[in-house]
């Protein structure tokens, strides 16, 4: 039998090809099948999802499949844009590693006029311009549904009865809502139908269509996204379980019965938004009945407000003049109106997920809400006034219709900032503990409950949100003056996702500041501002001296006139010495911050890696000394 001899050179070029084909094959696996076995070392857990997004991932029904848009080619030019892109893209790749298999994750550049770009618009993702050549740039995410069997199929593949839905734009000024947009989008496509909101109103809300009347543009909104069920309040004796947002809008003398109905509803974990008014315009109810019943317009859920530890005054309207409306009065004059305010910027809380992105709320006659002195609850602002604001009964408000202005006579703001709408939270006891021998009955929420409060009814009316034009072809077209109607929606859509959805709060945003370069640039900034300072010293010194020179100028003749000389020489000597310790100063700057930065590299380039080296080399090290003692 013939032996076989191969030379050291061919052994060695065998095993390393065998050390690569290992190599890739164990690269290729653990990609596959150990993605979850990450390490998130960044100082906020960017890249760790919330226990919420996991619950919802991990609780996916059917198959979905995600379509990140992203105009790879027209970004080019657009380095901070692509920086988000790889954000969110590495956030979708940790939701998929998560879902067992139940997302599929895609990412198509739309190129200008091709497929994948008609796609894009036809998903109704927002283009923006600005890119590359001007070109149109698409960042957006597509979610759809799939059959069960979808992982050897194609885009087509798409069911008839599959549900699409679709995040226009991702917005880096909303990066720390980035996890709740997504996570909320695999929710929504997950359900199966629209979340059921239900409705308890003493306003004409939903119209009259016996005479032709409209509901309000708000419920008309809503009913694009939810199934809206009015409750006759009148007959309520329970809120059902499959309500999950209760909408209570200018409740007035509801019975005990439907004031139970709500409590229990709250204390199950019930979604519950409150919108009272201390003068609601749009009541069409006499302010005197022809029984002698006295109605000021007003609404109060005074005894499961005291129970939730909220403290609201129904005769109490906010002023603020500072945020007044421009209003025409009857004989066609404008003036601002101290009682209708437009909320803006701060007044508005941009770290709620719910007033996140809006711009602009009209109210009209408002209230306030504050905690009670020995409230255990927690009250959270998403509307409030600026310190320009003071208190007024609203009966004054009520009498000063045909003339606003007299509401500015002794205005005197007290400096306070006034909630108009919040959410409340907390362990709320039961405002009917006298039931506490009924079948059924909570006397406390398990868990922390939550209600959100709006001191106005106004800003759910056309009138201060909403202008209507008539169009070419016929019907009215709306107009939105405000974000008052998309407010009314996030509360909706907020409340009606699940706990999970409700837990998943802003996170921090991605774009790390440079702290140390930041302090490095301040230090330099106030050595230049107080170089800067005694230049301009010394030249106001010098040029006082000029002056006290000039009236001796024609009886000394060149005398004066080399003394001028030699005081604008010193000066000048001075500038240059000055501007040179500028330049030091710009230096050493300079010289600090490439310091600075030599120091990550060497840490980021050579101490890390070598620092892993050599643990990899100790425990290999340690390991082959243990395999040798062994017998």
């Amino acid at each position: 039998m013939a032996r076989l001899h191969f030379s050291r050179r061919t052994r060695l070029a065998s095993a390393l090809v065998l050390l690569v084909i290992a190599f890739v094959s164990v690269t290729l696996a653990t990609s596959r099948w150990m993605r979850v076995a990450r390490f998130d070392l960044t100082s906020d857990r960017l890249y760790t999802l919330t226990p919420g997004t996991v619950d919802i991932v991990e609780k996916l029904h059917a198959p979905l499949k995600l379509t990140l848009y992203f105009s790879e080619h027209s970004t080019r030019d657009l380095p901070q844009l692509r920086s988000y892109e790889q954000r969110v893209r590495e956030l979708l790749q940790e939701m998929v590693a998560r879902a067992h298999g139940r997302l599929r994750l895609q990412v198509v550049d739309p190129v200008p006029y091709s497929d994948d770009e008609a796609a894009a618009e036809g998903n109704g993702l927002s283009p923006i311009s600005g890119g590359t050549n001007g070109e149109r740039v698409f960042f957006g995410l597509v979610g759809s549904t799939l059959p069960a069997a979808s992982d050897a199929e194609t885009d087509s593949d798409l069911h008839p009865g599959g549900k699409t839905l679709a995040i226009p734009l991702f917005d880096p000024s909303r990066e720390t809502f980035l996890e709740y947009d997504i996570a909320k989008l695999l929710y929504e496509l997950n359900e199966p139908a629209k979340p059921h909101i239900g409705l308890i109103s003493s306003l004409p809300v939903q119209g009259n269509p016996v005479i032709g009347e409209e509901p309000w543009a708000v419920i008309r909104q809503l009913g694009q996204l939810f199934e809206v069920k009015a409750l006759d309040p009148v007959k309520l004796k329970r809120v059902g379980d499959d309500i999950q947002v209760l909408l209570l809008i200018h409740p007035k003398r509801l019975s005990d019965d439907a004031l139970y109905a709500v409590d229990q509803y709250v204390l199950r974990g019930g979604h519950l938004v409150v919108f009272v008014d201390p003068d609601a315009e749009l009541d069409t109810a006499p302010f005197v009945d022809s029984n002698g019943v006295i109605d000021d317009h007003n609404s109060d859920l005074h005894r499961l407000f005291e129970a939730w530890g909220v403290q609201y005054d129904p005769q109490k309207v906010v002023l603020d003049r500072s945020r007044a409306l421009r209003i025409e009065l009857a004989d066609n004059s404008a003036t601002n109106h101290p009682a209708m305010l437009g909320l803006a910027g701060q007044e508005l809380n941009h770290n709620d997920v719910v007033t996140a992105s809006l711009q602009r709320i009209n109210l009209s006659s408002v209230g306030y809400f504050d905690l009670a002195p020995k409230a255990t609850s927690r009250l959270v602002p998403l509307l409030q006034s600026t310190t320009d604001a003071e208190v007024v009964p609203a009966q004054r408000v009520r009498e000063s219709t045909s003339d606003p202005n007299a509401l500015l006579d002794g205005y005197k703001p007290d400096n306070n900032r006034y909630v108009i709408a919040a959410r409340v939270r907390g362990a709320f006891p039961s405002a009917f503990p006298e039931l506490a021998k009924h079948a059924g009955h909570l006397a406390r929420a398990a868990d922390n409950a939550e209600v959100i409060l709006v001191a106005d009814t106004d800003l759910l009316s056309d009138r201060l949100w909403v202008s209507y034009a008539q169009s070419l072809l016929g019907p009215l077209q709306l107009s939105a003056l405000a974000n008052n109607g998309d407010f009314v929606t996030n509360l909706a859509d907020n409340l009606s996702g699940s706990s999970a959805l409700l837990s998943i709060h802003g996170r921090s945003s991605s774009q790390r500041p440079f702290t140390r370069v930041l302090a490095l640039q301040s230090a330099a900034d106030q050595k230049f501002l107080a170089k800067k300072q005694e230049l301009q010293r010394e030249l106001v010194v010098t040029r006082s001296r000029l002056s006290e020179l000039q009236p001796g100028k024609a009886a000394r003749g060149d005398a004066v006139s080399a003394e001028q000389k030699s005081e604008i020489e010193q000066f000048l000597q001075r500038q240059l010495a000055i501007n040179k310790e500028l330049r030091d100063v710009q230096h050493q700057l300079n010289a600090e911050i490439d310091a600075l930065g030599m120091r990550l590299k060497f840490i980021n380039i050579v101490l890390v890696p070598a620092l892993i080296t050599l643990v990899g080399l100790v425990y290999g090290w340690r390991r082959s000394r243990r395999n040798r003692r062994r017998p």
